[in-house]
């Protein structure tokens, strides 16, 4: 029996993760129809893909360049603007999985949206699991929809639990590059540069991802994404940094048995495995060859010198609004390193000082955790 097609509705699609998928789609045009795509404001890229795809809907979030678009394209695209704009893009497509890359918070609300709509949620934006985990995960239960994991790491380990069978699960391992930064001095990490903090030794990632990576901030709000994903609690997660990025996370069983997930570093693998999920379908992503490869080494990450971990691991412990807090800081704190107002150390102290001031609210309503990233922001600032 032929699996049919999965109608997918791309947030980011100007973005690594969105260029990734739509070469999936070009490859398995029999298993993938991309049916709508929004961006932030890189409308001729955004208006090459339209021209590719066929979509007759599009959103772009910068207004004026979404006006652009409209004025570009024919009047049978629809084109929508705005953060208002998102949500009406996923309630006009029928589609069966959005797949949100948006970097930041602002693809919480259509991703709600589509959960709403019955869609099931692939996610590759960290911050939707960070900030409202709780809620993300409650919505989704409530309407039968499934969150897959696109991010390498949480898709590597969404796939070794495929055969556990209810078995349970002692530690979640994630790993992680290390980033640029993994074997630098202590007192050189004050002197860091914005262009030597975006030279992530692995993959080729926007700027800032990037920095979230060399902070590993990155990993932090992985634990705290997998916490959510896969519904242990924070002491079973763990981070092992692994330079080579082959082995893309592992799970720890009862009897210390341990699966890993390994491929080349090409998010077109993840991304194909949550379209086509439960199916393994061919492709030409290049394959493994164990005879060429060096060495596969680990290592413990310095929590000392990079401190996020700690935090991260922190904020998923206490929830409420405080992951919220984390994330909307460290986005803050980020943003002024990459316009070199500020230090790079001076991120994670940022970061630190939000939370310590911050009273945490549990189980927030959506309101309260849009309040805390407010105020977290204007703190922060």
């Amino acid at each position: 029996m032929t699996a049919p097609k999965k109608r997918v509705l791309l947030l980011g699609s100007t973005g690594s993760i969105g260029t990734s998928a739509l070469k999936v789609a070009r490859a398995l045009p029999d298993r993938m129809e991309i049916v709508g795509l929004a961006a932030h404001s890189s409308v001729d890229a955004a208006l090459a893909q339209v021209a590719e795809t066929g979509v007759k809907h599009l959103a772009l979030f910068n207004d004026h360049a979404a006006s652009q678009a409209r004025s570009a394209l024919p009047s049978t695209v629809e084109v929508y603007s705005g953060a208002q704009g998102l949500i009406d893009l996923v309630h006009a497509v029928d589609a069966d999985l959005i797949l949100v890359a948006i970097v930041g918070t602002a693809g919480l609300a259509p991703a709600l949206a589509a959960i709403d709509r019955g869609m099931d949620l692939a996610v590759a934006s960290k911050e939707i699991l960070v900030m409202a985990g709780e809620a993300v995960t409650t919505a989704a239960k409530a309407k039968g929809v499934r969150i897959l994991p696109v991010d390498s790491e949480h898709n590597a380990i969404f796939q070794c639990l495929e055969s556990h069978h209810g078995n349970p699960v002692r530690r979640l391992l994630l790993t992680a590059s290390g980033g640029p930064f993994r074997t630098l001095p202590t007192d050189q990490l004050a002197h860091v540069t914005v262009s030597q903090a975006l030279k992530h030794p692995t993959w080729d990632m926007g700027r800032k991802i990037s920095i979230d990576s060399a902070t590993l901030f990155n990993k932090g709000l992985e634990m705290i994404e997998a916490k959510w994903l896969f519904d242990v609690p924070m002491s079973k997660i763990e981070v092992v940094v692994h330079p080579q990025s082959i082995v893309h996370s592992m799970v720890e069983f009862e009897d210390h048995s341990i699966l890993a997930q390994l491929s080349h570093s090409d998010m077109c693998f993840p991304i194909q495995y949550a379209v086509t999920y439960p199916d393994r379908v061919p492709n030409d992503l290049a394959p493994l060859d164990f005879a060429s490869l060096a060495s596969l080494t680990f290592e413990a990450p310095r929590t000392t010198d990079f401190p996020a971990l700690d935090l991260a691991r922190h904020a998923g412990d206490t929830g409420g609004t405080l992951p919220a807090v984390l994330n909307a800081a460290n986005e803050v704190a980020v943003a002024a390193f990459l316009e070199g107002r500020t230090s790079f150390p001076q991120i994670w102290h940022t970061v630190e000082r939000v939370m310590t001031t911050h009273t945490v609210i549990p189980h927030p309503t959506l309101e309260d955790l849009i309040a805390a990233d407010a105020w977290a922001r204007q703190t922060a600032g």
